[in-house]
């Protein structure tokens, strides 16, 4: 792995000159793509230099190895004209995964990240191809949706429903908007689409049905999320 001195040099001095040399230089480029512990220290030595800033539209970042959520914001605050794009999530394809993959995206989403990308979409039933060979055993590994080559059939695991949520209610162009909640344990975000209707998406993390309001304008509107759920409402 490139240091973050390397890291800019190499887009400073090579890659972004002759993307642009060739006529890429409207590709984006993001950085790093690794997880989000560091992101503000690899983000700072290649954004303080102008000649290699230039290059770059944003950071890719990963949710392994710790959440440090804080990190995300961090880079935002500094660096406000970067993208954000959370780039991998490759897990199980269990119900309790949908929960963790959604309580990322609400985290990051409210930390100023501008596009979460799941890793991968479809697999077959050897969870590949992939360069690798090999077999993991396990149904739904690190895929969202999974065909079975042999009979065709196509199954769709639970990260998928979750992912949803935010990919169906939550349009390009959307902006996000103040959204907050009372509990650690009970998370939202919300967007207004550029229809300007607003979205709402809301996880509990519970193991208990949590009976909640969401108050707009004055307006009250009650409901009963189940435990280990996610809820979107549309305004």
């Amino acid at each position: 792995m490139y240091t973050a001195a390397e890291e800019r040099d190499f887009v400073r001095d090579y890659l972004g000159p002759t993307l642009a040399k060739n006529g890429l230089g409207d590709l984006k480029l993001m950085i790093w793509d690794h997880n989000r512990g560091i992101m503000y220290q690899r983000a700072e030595v290649v954004y303080d230099d102008p000649a290699a800033s230039k290059y770059v539209y944003g950071m890719a970042f990963h949710y392994y190895v710790g959440a440090h959520y804080d990190n995300v914001r961090l880079v935002h605050d500094a660096f406000p004209d970067k993208a954000l794009i959370y780039t991998e999530a490759g897990m199980g394809g269990s119900w309790e995964t949908g929960v963790h993959v959604a309580k990322n995206m609400i985290m990051d989403l409210n930390n100023w990240t501008n596009g979460w990308t799941y890793w991968n979409f479809l697999l077959d039933e050897n969870r590949g191809p992939r360069h690798a060979g090999g077999y993991i055993s396990g149904p739904g590994r690190t895929n969202i949706a999974c065909v079975d080559t042999n009979t065709g059939e196509l199954t769709f695991n639970p990260p998928f429903y979750f992912f949803g949520h935010f990919s169906k209610f939550i349009k390009p162009g959307a902006k996000r908007i103040v959204c907050t909640s009372n509990s650690d344990d009970f998370l939202a975000t919300a967007f207004i689409n550029p229809n300007e209707d607003v979205a709402v998406v809301i996880l509990n993390e519970s193991t208990a049905d949590r009976i909640f309001q969401l108050w707009r304008e004055g307006e009250v509107i009650r409901y009963i999320a189940p435990p280990r759920s996610l809820v979107t409402i549309t305004l």
